[in-house]
C-alpha cells in the first residue's frame, strides 16, 4: 500500500475508486465499505484510494474537548486499512483552513483534479466541507458534471444496532468487551512497552508486566480484570490483565496496566508488548489484605484458564 501525506507532492496516474472518512477503529462497518471498494477494482489503472485525516477533525475543530480517545493509533489504523487490500492511503493534514473548504471545491479541486475520481463509495450519512454542508446528495449532483459515479453504502447493522466508533467507545468504557469485539470484527488491543513497576506481583506469586502505551490518546477500557492474549517477542501467550488503580496496595490514584502472562518467565523490560482483550472477568476490588488479594487473583486465574479451554 502506498501512503501519501502530501497530495501536492504526489502525481497520481490512473483513476481513483475512492472512499472518505476518519476510519477510527476500522470497525465492521468500515470493513464493509473498504471491502466493497476493492470489489470494484476491475481495471489495472483503477486504484482504490482511502482518503482519511490526521489529526482527527474533532481535535482541530473542538480543541477544548480533551476527552476524545482513539480506538486505533495511527500505526494500527494504517495497518488495518492495508490488510484490507487498499492500494493508496491518503492521510490528509486536517486544519482549520481546510475545514472551511466549500463542498463543491473539495469535489473539483481534490477528488477530480488530484485523485481522478472514477467512482466514489461512501456511507449513507457522510458529511463534508465547510460546516459539514456537503453530503451524499452533493456528491450525486456533481457526478454527471465530472463523469464519476457514486455508490452508497447503507447503514451497516448488527442485531439492529448501527455500528459507529462512538458506540464502540461506549462499549469499551462500559467494559462490554463482547459487544466491542462484535462491532470491531477483531479483539480490541493495547500496544506499549514494558516498564518497571513496584514488583509487588512477584511477592504474591503473580509477576506482572507493567505497560506504558505507545499512544497516549489510545482509549483505555473500563477498569477491571480481563482475560487476554499477549504478544511479546513475536510469540503469543494467554494471560490476565488488571486495568486500574490497585486500591489494595496503592494510594497514588494513577491508572495502571498490568498483565500476568501465563507460562512465562523472562525479563522483558523495555520490550514492546501487545495485549488483546478477550473477555472482562470482574470489576477491580479493594481487599483487606494481600492474602485476600492473592486468593482472588488465584480464582481469577482458574476462571481464565477454564475460559481458555473453551476457546480451544
Amino acid at each position: 500500500m502506498e501512503l501519501i501525506t502530501d497530495i501536492n507532492k504526489w502525481n497520481f496516474r490512473g483513476d481513483g475508486i475512492i472512499t472518505i472518512g476518519t476510519f477510527d477503529g476500522v470497525h465492521f462497518g468500515h470493513k464493509r465499505i473498504l471491502t466493497r471498494l476493492n470489489e470494484l477494482k476491475t481495471e489495472e489503472n483503477h486504484k482504490t484510494i482511502v482518503f482519511t485525516f490526521n489529526p482527527h477533525p474533532r481535535k482541530v475543530l473542538f480543541p477544548e474537548q480533551t476527552d476524545l480517545q482513539m480506538l486505533t493509533s495511527r500505526e494500527e489504523k494504517i495497518k488495518l486499512i492495508e490488510n484490507l487490500g487498499t492500494d493508496i492511503l491518503i492521510e490528509f493534514p486536517f486544519s482549520l483552513e481546510f475545514s472551511q473548504i466549500e463542498p463543491l471545491d473539495f469535489i473539483s479541486e481534490i477528488l477530480v483534479k488530484k485523485l481522478h475520481v472514477k467512482k466514489l463509495v461512501i456511507g449513507y450519512d457522510h458529511k463534508f466541507g465547510k460546516n459539514r454542508e456537503g453530503n451524499l446528495q452533493t456528491f450525486k449532483e456533481q457526478a454527471s458534471k465530472y463523469n464519476y459515479s457514486v455508490e452508497e453504502i447503507p447503514a451497516q447493522e448488527i442485531d439492529d444496532i448501527n455500528i459507529s466508533s462512538t458506540k464502540i467507545r461506549k462499549a469499551l468504557f462500559d467494559g462490554n468487551i463482547k459487544d466491542a469485539t462484535k462491532y470491531l470484527g477483531y479483539f480490541y488491543s493495547l500496544h506499549g512497552v514494558v516498564v518497571e513497576g513496584k514488583k509487588l506481583g512477584r511477592t504474591i506469586g503473580y509477576p506482572t508486566a507493567n505497560i506504558q502505551l505507545f499512544d497516549s490518546e489510545k482509549l483505555i477500557p473500563k477498569t477491571g480484570v480481563y482475560l487476554t492474549e499477549v504478544t511479546v517477542g513475536g510469540v503469543d501467550y494467554y494471560g490476565m490483565m488488571n486495568i486500574g488503580y490497585n486500591p489494595t496496595t496503592d494510594s497514588d490514584n494513577k491508572l495502571k496496566l498490568e498483565v500476568n502472562i501465563f507460562n512465562f518467565d523472562r525479563d522483558i523490560y523495555g520490550e514492546p508488548i501487545a495485549v488483546k482483550l478477550l473477555e472482562r472477568i470482574r470489576d477491580e476490588e479493594k481487599f483487606n489484605s494481600l492474602e485476600e488479594l492473592k486468593n482472588k487473583i488465584k480464582s481469577d486465574e482458574i476462571l481464565c484458564r477454564q475460559l481458555i479451554q473453551q476457546i480451544g
